[in-house]
């Protein structure tokens, strides 16, 4: 480990290769004597009389103590680079790049204007022949020693580095970075162009460079289908998901636009006539057929409460209700069942939007009241075919402190739905407490029209295609049987609970930087420890756990509320004890693959795969995970944290709902700041809530080592708590505590037969034995036994009924020195 220190003048000669004596100057907290280490940032100031062989240190020099006591020059702290806000010490990175075996000497420089500004490495190999490594090993070897800010964004090789007179690097004469010499970074082709708009359209960003990499400014899966659907749009090619992942960088993906040949696109969404029937969409048809088989059912209620802090006009929030029904056609559609059977979606006209209130704030306990009226909202049912599809009512909690109970039925939302549902509140909300008209703009198409394009597009070819691929990734996949604290009903239930915790923000940034190292996204790396885990407690070396995909690849779709998740199943291969990365490189081919053949619905994956019903268990998988980036979906500014508008003095938070089991487990991580959040949403009719917690403390813990390098191997990552360990090794392995004096039991019945030969040992049945009876018995079979081969580490098999001739059996087998098997 290695510690920077700042001098700010010599006060005495440092001996070469020896630490001298140093002392604090100023109000720092660290200090060192002798050669003994300080901390980071520590300000010193050192004996000035020089000798033969010493170092004289300035003002401003930078140094750091080395294993040993050594003290290290780095350089002076004017030399400080800043990027992106950061202000790096180039010695630090140059000192850390130096470590790798195969790197001789380094210098770091900030090459490129704007937003293209990076940080670049020079690096000069140890031997000559060898060279340098490949920028993604170093980037992984920098990211254990730096933070990820001080990690270069671009490697060069070079025969050596310029220096000044005075011996000191010379930046300004390092040549041009390896990135720069194909031509300027900002020198963007016409196409190039377009593509660096799109990326800074879907990733929120003022401007894009040709080198910039996807992954690295945020990009992840949800992202990357828009980014493919909008070159889908303007270019009118269709190219592969892995596209993006493979090919990073605008320059690099431009390429494969540009060699990519129009072919079959998809077609856009458009509107259809609502004079003819409406169709459902695939989800929505297998949600009517299962509310059908159980009528009032709450599995698929979403539960959306948001929370309103600030002074609230109650008839603004009304209007901006009603204005979001208004808008989307689908909360106020009914799905009703025709003459022949078929259900079909009925869209109602614009109605007032009721809006109820509970003023719970003169009660005793106005916190438990208002988690009760939630619990309540979150199970009552909804009419598919009476309607409506969503309701809400609000929970006055305190003058300034509302709760807004929204519910939707899953046949008209999704959770990309409930983003865009509170950021038009939101937005909404302050436009009318304000008196100002609705600031949102009109809808193109509705959700009626998606179905219907679905049902067009989605032809018997392309599902067929689509099904082979699932037949073919999911044969032979095993059912995953987790230990639980109950037995399986005969009916699943759908009550649940939820065991949460957190992931600190630097554990959450290693895990970025580990998916960014693999070319993969911050969901892949996280399902990759969820995998581990549930191979950890299975046993099993191949799990299956279910994915939400939001289902929106054409532009159309973004905006509208609605049934478009669908759902995917991962299959990982844990086998062969790999490294964590090599793990995360297997989930990350799994699930481009799955991205690929993601437009099947899972309904029809269902009716095909699933042999028969099963009602104790969902079809195909019993764990689902689910990640939500800060950036998952639209409206970002009014569906997370907090949100607001212009003027209208009121905060919206969404807030937990009820929790409504609708899996055996369902893993959750979500990105909360700089770290992450997360939990356990569990059936409690197979565990218990410590149960719950526990899997929660083992997932946390996993993330944790995880994090601490991709090159460990599976077997190397620590699942048990602090805690835990304690117990185990601590509190059950007292060894200090004195071992009772006592044999095995059939020495036990020995003694008591001994002892009171005429007491009752064995009673069944309304018979009964004594010890001294029960001895002689299982005195002849042990020495029968014994005459047959048994001794020790023997197993004798044992088919008896039970009675007083098991026990006498047990106990002979004991005293022959053998373990008895029950058959």
């Amino acid at each position: 480990m290695t510690r920077m220190l700042v001098l700010d003048r010599c006060l005495r000669p440092v001996p070469a290769g020896q630490a001298g004596e140093l002392f604090m100057a100023g109000t720092g907290v660290a200090r060192g004597y002798g050669g003994r280490p300080a901390l980071t940032a520590a300000r010193f100031i050192a004996d000035p009389f020089a000798g033969d062989g010493s170092r004289m240190y300035r003002t401003g020099d930078r140094a750091r103590w080395r294993e040993g006591g050594q003290l290290e020059f780095l350089g002076w702290a004017e030399d400080q680079l800043e990027i992106r806000g950061y202000r790096i010490e180039p010695g630090e990175v140059e000192a850390a790049l130096t470590e790798h075996p195969r790197i001789g000497a380094a210098a770091v420089a900030v090459r490129g204007p704007g937003p293209q500004r990076r940080l670049v490495a020079y690096l000069v190999p140890a031997a000559p022949a060898g060279g340098v490594p490949s920028g993604r090993e170093l980037r992984g070897f920098l990211r254990e020693r730096l933070q990820d800010f001080m990690v270069p964004s671009v490697f060069t090789e070079v025969a050596g580095l310029p220096v000044t007179p005075g011996g000191k690097v010379d930046r300004a004469a390092l040549p041009a970075a390896d990135d720069e010499r194909a031509g300027p970074a900002g020198a963007l082709t016409p196409g190039e162009e377009v593509l660096a708009a799109i990326w800074a359209q879907t990733l929120g960003l003022d401007e894009v460079g040709a080198l910039d990499n996807f992954l690295e400014l945020g990009g992840h899966s949800l992202l990357a289908v828009q980014v493919i659907s909008r070159i889908r749009e303007v270019f009118g090619v269709e190219i592969p998901l892995a596209a993006l992942f493979d090919q990073p960088t605008v320059r690099e993906l431009a390429v494969v636009v540009e060699s990519s040949a129009p072919g079959a696109v998809v077609p856009a969404v458009t509107a259809v006539s609502r004079d003819e029937r409406l169709q459902l969409s695939f989800a929505q048809q297998r949600l009517w057929f299962l509310d059908q088989l159980e009528p009032g059912s709450a599995e698929y209620n979403a539960a959306m409460p948001v929370r309103l802090t600030g002074r609230l006009d109650a008839r603004a929030l009304g209007r901006a209700l009603r204005a979001i029904t208004t808008r989307h056609e689908v909360l106020r559609t009914r799905l009703v069942a025709g003459p022949d059977g078929v259900a079909s979606q009925v869209i109602g006209p614009p109605a007032p939007f009721p809006l109820p209130v509970a003023d719970v704030s003169g009660g005793r306990d106005p916190v438990a009241a208002t988690d009760a009226l939630l619990a309540a909202d979150a199970v009552a049912p909804f009419d598919l075919a009476a309607g409506p599809l969503i309701r809400a009512a609000l929970i006055r909690v305190a003058a300034d402190d509302h709760v807004l109970a929204l519910s939707v039925h899953h046949v008209a939302s999704d959770e990309w739905s409930g983003r865009i549902l509170r950021h038009e509140l939101a937005a909404l909300y302050a436009a009318f407490a304000a008196g100002d008209p609705d600031p949102l703009p009109p809808l193109q198409v509705q959700y009626a029209d998606f179905a219907a394009w679905q049902r067009r597009w989605l032809t018997e070819e392309i599902l067929a295609g689509q099904l082979a691929y699932w037949r073919e990734q999911l044969a032979g996949a095993p059912v995953l049987e987790l230990p639980a604290d109950h037995p399986r009903p005969p009916a699943r239930s759908t009550a649940g609970a939820y065991a949460g915790f957190s992931v600190a923000a630097e554990t959450a940034a290693r895990l970025r930087a580990i998916a960014r190292d693999g070319g993969a996204t911050t969901f892949m790396v996280l399902f990759t420890v969820c995998a581990v885990l549930l191979g950890r407690y299975s046993g099993l070396d191949d799990v299956l756990a279910g994915i939400p995909v939001a289902n929106r690849n054409r532009p159309e779709t973004e905006d509208l509320i609605g049934f478009f998740v669908n759902t995917l199943i991962l299959r990982a291969d844990l086998s062969g004890d790999p490294a964590f990365g090599e793990l995360l490189g297997r989930v990350r081919e799994t699930a481009l693959a799955g991205y690929a053949h993601q437009d099947l619905p899972f309904e029809q994956l269902v009716d095909a795969l699933a042999s028969g019903r099963d009602r104790s268990r969902t079809p195909l998988f019993q764990v689902f995970f689910s990640y939500v980036a800060e950036d998952g979906g639209p409206g970002q500014a009014g569906a997370g944290g907090g949100a607001g508008g212009r003027g209208s003095g009121l905060t919206l938070k969404a807030v937990r709902g009820g929790a409504v089991a609708k899996f055996d487990l369902r893993l959750i991580l979500e990105e909360d700041g700089g770290g992450l959040t997360g939990g356990i949403e569990y059936s409690t009719a197979l565990y218990e809530r410590a149960t719950a917690e526990r899997m929660a403390g083992h997932l946390a813990t996993l993330l944790e080592a995880a994090a601490a390098g991709a090159r460990r191997p599976l077997s190397g990552l620590a699942m048990i708590t602090a805690a835990e360990r304690d117990l185990l090794v601590r509190g059950w392995n007292d060894t200090a505590a004195p071992v009772p004096p006592v044999g095995g039991v059939h020495e036990l019945v020995a003694a008591t037969a001994a002892r009171a030969p005429d007491a009752v040992a064995v009673v069944f049945s309304g018979r009964s034995v004594t010890y001294a009876a029960l001895l002689r018995r299982s005195a002849r079979l042990a020495s029968r036994l014994r005459d047959l081969g048994v001794g020790a580490e023997a197993i004798v098999g044992l088919c008896l009924e039970r009675g007083p001739d098991l026990v006498a059996a047990i106990l002979a087998i004991w005293r022959a020195g053998g373990a008895y098997l029950p058959l």
